[in-house]
Formats: structure tokens, C-alpha cells, sequence
């Protein structure tokens, strides 16, 4: 049955080492930045692997704006989840492509956003134009084989990423979770899928006392989405607020 959990030593099954697989910056902080912050607050070593730099990523109106579609982007972005991390006490973290999320024998790589457009139902679908280099573009083996390098390197305990919609359906969340939860299976650790509600079999975690730490790494993003109050309001205009609980369910 679910539960509202404010202890992070019991979270995931009191495991200490959890690799969380993300798509692009933010995704960590708008999903799960105060589980982040809570574990690393705990001495609990998580870790945490972003696929991509986000170099598709649309830029909120303002000074900014002329960053979207430049190459510039990706820096901008990557110094941007660098800052959130410090605001959220993260200190492990790889691009997969790099060590330590780089197959052995390999020269590091970079796996590009692979864009997305909005579909008839309100969900992300695949971009027409993903590039060669794109995530989605690569032989699925390569990526896999990087983040179960990752994983191993870094004696994770567990694997955490979206359900197997993406959550909103981005292809590069998609892929994102089969790479994650096929690296748990390898291993024969748990896979956790982030929920957005929660059911009677989910954990939930009660991240009131880290929200300034979340809301100080959301404001980093700021390519990507504003703070308002209680609320992030991103590049399209949609709101939604900041989460004080987030929800695991393991798969």
C-alpha cells in the first residue's frame, strides 16, 4: 500500500546507491529533485546519468530566447545542470557517452537530443528530423552497453527512470526507461518507475523539507521554465506545481 515516506534511508528499500537515468537537464529536478536532494542530504550516494545535453530544447521568451536551435544551447544547458546539482548537494553525475557512462574500449561520444513535436492528443511524438546523431539515431546496444558501464562502475543498487510512455511520451524518454530498466534487469537490482500519482502499490516521498533546495535548482533551468510561487511554468505556457511529494513505483 502506498505510503507518505519522510525518512530517505528507507527510501527504495534502504538501498544507498541509486542511479537515476534521465533525458535532459531538468528532467532531474522536475521529476525528482527533492528525492535527489533528500538522498544526497543523507549520505546516501546518488547517482545520477543524463543521455543527452538537450540541444533541441525549446527556450523560454526573454534574453535567452535566440539560444534555441544555436549550438550554444547545449553548453548553456549543461552549466545550467550544473548549478542545479550544487543547489541540490548531487556530486555524482556522467553524460552517458563519458566516463564513467562510456562503454570500455570506446572514445567518448555525444548523444543529441532527438527533438520531438506535439501530437493530435496532446502527447510528444518523434521529430521528423532527428539527427544521425541523435539518441534515438544510435544502435540501441551502444547506449545500453554506456549506462550498464555506469551502473556497474558506480555499484548501483537500483535503477530509477519514467514509466514506458516517457511520461509525456518525448522519445528520448521512452528510450530512456527500456535502456534504464533493461541495465536493472542485467544487474538483477530493482527498477522504480517515476509516477505521477500515486496507487496502493507505489512509495511516495514527502520532500516538504528539501522544496528550497528543489525550487532553487528549478530556477537554474532557466532556459527551460520559470518559477511563479508555487508553480513551474514552462516554455509553452503550462503550469503545474512544484511537487512537495514524488512518487516511485517499482516495476
Amino acid at each position: 500500500m502506498s505510503a507518505q515516506m519522510k525518512d530517505p534511508r528507507e527510501w527504495f528499500d534502504g538501498r544507498a546507491r541509486i542511479m537515476f537515468v534521465h533525458a535532459h537537464p531538468d528532467d532531474e529536478t522536475i521529476c525528482t529533485g527533492g528525492t535527489l536532494a533528500a538522498l544526497a542530504e543523507a549520505g546516501m550516494e546518488p547517482l545520477l546519468v543524463t543521455l543527452t545535453r538537450g540541444e533541441r530544447g525549446e527556450v523560454v521568451a526573454g534574453p535567452l530566447e535566440a539560444l534555441a536551435g544555436a549550438h550554444g544551447l547545449a553548453v548553456v544547458r549543461q552549466n545550467e545542470l550544473k548549478t542545479a546539482l550544487g543547489m541540490l548537494g548531487v556530486e555524482r553525475h556522467a553524460f552517458l557517452g563519458v566516463p564513467p557512462a562510456r562503454a570500455e574500449g570506446l572514445p567518448p561520444t555525444i548523444y543529441e537530443d532527438s527533438g520531438m513535436e506535439w501530437g493530435a492528443d496532446g502527447r510528444a511524438v518523434a521529430a521528423p528530423d532527428a539527427s544521425d546523431e541523435a539518441l534515438t539515431s544510435a544502435p540501441a546496444v551502444e547506449p545500453l552497453n554506456d549506462l550498464l558501464a555506469a551502473a556497474y562502475l558506480a555499484g548501483a543498487q537500483g535503477v530509477v527512470s519514467y514509466d514506458d510512455g516517457g511520461g509525456y511520451g518525448h522519445p528520448d524518454h521512452r528510450l530512456a526507461h527500456r535502456l534504464a530498466r533493461a541495465v536493472a534487469h542485467a544487474l538483477e537490482v530493482p527498477f522504480w518507475e517515476i509516477a505521477r500519482d500515486p496507487s496502493p502499490a507505489a512509495e511516495v516521498h514527502d520532500v516538504e523539507a528539501w522544496l528550497d533546495r528543489k525550487t532553487a535548482a528549478l530556477r537554474a533551468h532557466a532556459t527551460q521554465l520559470t518559477v511563479d510561487g508555487d508553480d513551474i511554468v514552462h516554455v509553452g505556457g503550462q503550469r503545474e506545481p512544484i511537487g512537495r511529494s514524488e512518487v516511485f513505483l517499482r516495476a
